[in-house]
């Protein structure tokens, strides 16, 4: 009997110790909307592919965060024999996780990576292609066709708030094709909100602006590192009630 009276004020401490070894902080959950700088700094340089794109964000807790994007991009290719347009919207749906702790995050800073599933809607078409052989030039063209095609993507980042409410941040994209939406013969060139499609990977850069609204505050408790002298205390005190057998 007087043993398991020993071990329940061990017990006793030990929890008291934890509690107190505890702390709270409040942590602001937010929806999050903004827009990708890249693609129309891109454009001013180089007219052959305008790329519009935004995306809304809403913090499940303060390390998930559901991610909803999507864009726009008209996209064109000339050579001296061919000619490629292909146009249309994208989406990417995912999440974001947030690897800082808490109490370093505030919900001011995120660091960490996120995943995406992508489709893009898009309609292409080759006005015109030549091609020579022993008889002279052949010139035809490809009509324009609509397709759908799907990928994945790996999207580590960094995200920072510069003023209140707003935000700055960068993300690298680690594309991986599914599907081009295009035939085995025929296969798309560019894939909006994908790139290259005639390749299986790619990757790419969004550079974000956003604003930031709370809708909710969270108490959130953090677990500081227990010092060695509290555990010796603890150790010892349990020693003592041990000794009262």
């Amino acid at each position: 009997m007087r043993r398991i009276y020993a071990y329940s004020i061990s017990l006793l401490f030990l929890f008291a110790a934890s509690a107190g070894a505890q702390d709270t902080i409040p942590f602001p959950l937010q929806i999050r909307a903004g827009f990708d700088l890249v693609g129309p700094g891109i454009y001013i340089y180089d007219n052959e592919k305008l790329s519009l794109e935004g995306y809304i964000s809403f913090d499940k807790s303060e390390k998930l965060s559901f991610v909803l994007e999507g864009g726009y991009v008209d996209y064109k290719y000339t050579q001296y024999n061919y000619e490629y347009l292909s146009n249309g919207f994208f989406t990417r749906a995912g999440a974001d996780f947030n690897l800082l702790k808490p109490d370093i995050s505030k919900s001011k800073y995120w660091a960490g990576v996120g995943l995406r599933y992508g489709i893009s809607f898009y309609t292409s078409e080759t006005p015109l292609f030549q091609h020579e052989n022993y008889w002279g030039t052949v010139t035809s063209s490809i009509p324009s066709k609509k397709s759908t095609g799907h990928f994945i993507e790996l999207t580590p980042g960094f995200r920072t708030e510069i003023f209140r409410n707003m935000s700055i941040g960068w993300t690298i994209r680690l594309k991986m094709l599914i599907s081009g939406g295009g035939t085995k013969d025929l296969k798309p060139i560019y894939l909006p909100g994908f790139g290259n499609a005639g390749k299986l990977t790619a990757v790419g850069v969004s550079y974000y602006i956003s604003f930031n609204i709370p809708y909710k505050t969270k108490t959130v408790i953090t677990k500081p590192e227990v010092v060695e002298e509290e555990t010796e205390e603890t150790e010892g005190t349990a020693q003592g009630a041990e000794g009262l057998r």
